[in-house]
């Protein structure tokens, strides 16, 4: 029934979709950035802005973008590289997009001045200029950075334009090792986003041709599809790397399974526990499929997701399997198997559901998360049930082929020992077997602690650990442990950088670094929209204006600007008809503030008088290197003194969707898992046999947790969407380890706490040490996918799977040996009354038959 299910529903590929939003995915959901950028649109419409500020749409929108620079760090503004960039520019604007019946060309798709022309970057006129003048041997014609005046007057803004300047004296251009190029593209309807997209690939490709002519400069072209593109991009770049990965699993989970023993082996168990997590997977995603659910690159983690928890439960039940006496009937073994190990996986795989089911409500705010949740919890429902039906069915015919002694891959009959004396040596090795009758009566080792894992558990590892001498290194290993995971923790940092989730040697890194590396002097242009209408010529309003801004940000074009409004005679009584129309003809004549001129939106009213109903100002603060988490301080600072300031403002970037409230939008998913485990593990310590088990497991947990989050900030990973996924995770997987071993030692009575350490490790180390070197050779080749998202996917869940792998076979094995609970106390006391025993006594005689003798006393 998995397997017809699995078809089916894998079937629902066809109508396989991708993600195309990656706004809508790591974009916090609830934020309050999108609400001002749609009253920015109101304001402000994009295609009726007459701006020429670089970067200051409130949308990206649909673009081209491309950084030129040299491989020597030439000058950029002398002769030849003028000559090229303006050849450039040339070709870029020639390109045609070829559509039925029409061929659309940059000056049909893109946004228009108001004198119907394509809006063009500032710095191709400067450069115009420059090359005017230099063909008419003029020298009076000087660059000015950041800001510099064109012939008609106008004085523009070239910060974001001009990189790696060297300036003279009085910020003369002395020499600028890049230059920076946009071209803005209209998409006010269906066709015209298709053919804006495709000219944004026609642009690239044009770019990339134009450098193989160039070979001296270097070019790193970026569109509004570049992000889009480099995210999905992941998924291609990781295929050939995840088949070796499952190359490498099914072979380690062969090996595992299997023993030198031909009829006590298990290899088809390893691999159809690997076909077991695999259905699961596919039928989650046929599941997703045919409910409309789109593919994103974040998905690749849940496979790994499935490899921890399916993996440990098929190993625990053939571990229980290993227990069981071999005289039992096949449904009496797995009766016991059931009974010993599905109870722990059930409630493991409650835990995954509890937790990763909260961060798939509602609650979460990330719809990357919300989603990784929601399908994680789906495959993990049906890796549940396949294991209960698929993988039982599998170790019942396992079973049979044992019992009849036939041989645990070719299913042969294996014959008795004195038949194979007589065939060859090949022979006898690959059918080698232990019959029941052939083992000594004085060994007390069962036929299966011939196992090299077994063998190794119990004949070395549990004495070394257990040693005296051992334990003190361990303690202090752990305080060396718990030391740098503390260093690490309080050096946390939110990620809300976008290139962390793109493949590597992509348009994004490559653009993103060099835009940070020339470009960083200035931090992008944040709007400052004033949406009502007020008395600009009114002096107490300017001066409540003047509070709220020059608290938090120093820049001398708003002053001015402020300083520019009281010159206009404000006080003098001017009717509102009369300024307004100084203010609009002033500013279009003075240089100083051309840029500014047409952002003040003003509306006719009775007698031609007009009002102003919205304006915006930009700021640009001067920084030596953009934080991410200065602009994020900067934004709530604005928010607040938004709140409390008598003027009604906004302020608004592109970048703030992605950054607002994101910090608390990507841990809550976290904050919500923690808190419903522990309160699962608190409401469950009163249904469990011991409450000590989930004392120790809440600990164990928490000590795993701060760990990873402390050593994965220590390797340079960041707090973002991923590595949150991964925690989540991380919480289950080291329940799934640590539950039953903590729970066989919790609930052993008599004996010593080091016998029972002991024996948790031989009941259980087996599975454990089987599913995590099964989990890490999966891992390994994810270390080699060139991309950032799989970097962090791999480093965090190495360190989950190596932090529970230490606590599970040096932390908890040493600190159980010497606290509570105490074992001393747990005997159980001695009844007084009558009452029946029944005592076994195994009588051996000389020719080692077995013989025994109950009696039966009251």
């Amino acid at each position: 029934a998995p397997v017809l299910i699995s078809i089916l529903l894998g079937a629902s590929f066809s109508r396989y979709q991708v993600e195309e939003s990656v706004e809508h995915l790591l974009a916090p959901t609830h934020s309050l950035a999108k609400i001002e950028r749609n009253l920015v649109d109101s304001l402000f419409p994009v295609n009726r802005s007459k701006h020429r500020l670089y970067s200051d749409l409130q949308t990206p929108g649909r673009y081209g973008r491309v950084i030129i620079t040299s491989f020597r760090k030439a000058n950029m503004l002398d002769q030849h590289h003028t000559d090229l960039i303006l050849k450039l520019h040339s070709a870029v604007t020639r390109i045609q997009v070829q559509r039925p019946g029409f061929n659309y060309t940059f000056a049909h798709i893109c946004i228009l001045n108001n004198d119907k022309t394509c809006i063009v970057d500032d710095i191709v006129h400067v450069l115009e200029e420059l090359k005017a003048a230099r063909s008419s041997n003029r020298t009076n014609f000087a660059i000015t950075y950041p800001i510099t005046h064109l012939k008609d007057g106008r004085e523009v803004y070239n910060g974001h334009q001009l990189g790696g300047v060297t300036v003279h004296s009085k910020d003369r251009v002395k020499s600028a090792e890049a230059i920076q190029l946009t071209y803005y593209l209209q998409a006010i309807n269906s066709l015209n986003d298709m053919v804006a997209e495709k000219w944004e690939s026609i642009f690239c490709d044009t770019v990339e041709l134009f450098q193989k002519s160039n070979r001296k400069v270097k070019m790193y072209p970026f569109t509004s599809s570049s992000l889009k593109e480099d995210f999905q991009k992941t998924s291609r770049v990781s295929e050939r790397y995840l088949i070796t990965s499952l190359v490498l699993v099914v072979t380690l989970a062969i090996l595992c399974c299997s023993m030198q023993d031909c009829v006590r082996s298990k290899p088809w168990l390893g691999l159809l526990g690997l076909l077991t997590v695999t259905l699961a997977t596919l039928t989650a995603a046929g599941i997703i499929n045919l409910t409309g659910g789109k593919y994103n690159s974040t998905f690749l983690g849940i496979p790994f997701v499935m490899l921890g928890h399916g993996l440990y439960g098929t190993f625990e039940m053939l571990s229980s399997w290993r227990k069981t006496r071999e005289d039992q009937h096949v449904k009496e073994r797995t009766a016991a198997v059931f009974a010993d190990s599905m109870l722990s996986f059930s409630l493991t795989t409650a835990m995954y559901l509890v937790t990763f089911g909260i961060g798939a409500s509602p609650f979460t705010n990330i719809e990357a998360a919300r989603i990784f949740c929601c399908n994680s919890c789906i495959a993990i429902f049906f890796n549940y049930l396949y294991v209960l039906s698929f993988y039982g069915s599998s170790l019942v015919f396992t079973g049979y082929i044992e019992n009849n002694y036939q041989h645990s891959i070719f299913c042969r009959k294996v014959p008795k020992p004195e038949v194979l004396q007589e065939k060859p040596a090949w022979y006898r090795f690959l059918l080698t077997a232990k019959f029941s009758e052939d083992t000594a009566d004085s060994e007390e080792t069962n036929t299966y602690e011939s196992h090299l894992l077994v063998w190794f558990l119990k004949r070395y590892y549990c004495d070394w650990i257990t040693n005296t001498y051992v334990k003190p290194f361990v303690v202090l290993f752990y305080l060396v442990y718990i030391s740098f995971a503390l260093m690490g923790y309080l050096q946390v940092s939110e990620g809300s950088d976008l290139s962390n989730i793109v493949a590597t040697a992509t348009q994004t890194i490559e653009y993103t670094t060099a835009q940070q590396k020339y470009f960083s002097n200035y931090s992008p242009v944040i709007g400052f929209y004033i949406y009502e209408s007020i008395e600009y010529w009114n002096t107490s309003v300017q001066e409540d204006v003047v509070e709220y801004t020059k608290g938090f940000v120093r820049i001398s074009w708003f002053e001015s600007y402020l300083n520019y409004l009281r010159k206009l005679n404000i006080s003098t009584g001017l009717p509102k008809k009369n300024f307004t129309d100084m203010l609009r003809n002033s500013f279009l004549k003075t240089p100083q503030f051309a840029h500014f001129s047409e952002d003040i939106i003003f509306s006719k009213k009775y007698n031609n008088e007009v009002d102003v109903v919205a304006s915006r100002m930009f700021l640009v603060a001067k920084t030596m290197e953009t934080k991410r988490e200065e602009l994020y301080d900067l934004l709530e600072t604005l928010r607040k003194l938004s709140l409390t300031s008598k003027v009604k403002f906004i302020v608004f970037n592109p970048s703030f969707v992605y950054m607002d409230r994101y910090a608390s939008s990507v841990g809550a998913p976290l904050q919500n898992s923690c808190i419903s485990a522990l309160f699962l593990l608190f409401f469950s310590a009163f249904l469990v046999a011991d409450s000590l088990i989930n004392v120790w497991l809440t600990l164990t947990v928490a000590s795993v947790e701060f760990g990873v989050i402390g050593f994965m900030t220590l390797w340079k990973v960041e707090l973002d969407c991923i590595s949150v996924l991964c925690l989540i995770y991380g919480i289950n997987y080291t329940i799934d380890n640590c539950a039953p071993l903590l729970s066989t030692f919790v609930l052993g009575k008599e004996f010593t706490r080091t016998k029972w350490v002991k024996n948790a490790l031989e009941v259980h180390g087996v599975a454990i040490l089987q599913s995590y070197l099964c989990y890490i050779v999966g891992l390994i080749p994810l270390a080699a996918v060139p991309s950032n998202l799989t970097r962090t996917l791999f480093r965090c869940l190495f360190l989950i799977a190596l932090v529970t792998f230490f606590h599970c076979f040096a932390i908890l094995p040493v600190i159980l040996t010497f606290l509570p609970p105490s074992k001393k106390k747990r005997k159980e006391k001695k009844n007084p009354e009558n009452h029946e025993e029944i005592e076994c006594v195994e009588m051996v005689d000389m020719d080692s038959t077995r013989v025994v003798d109950q009696i039966t006393t009251v």
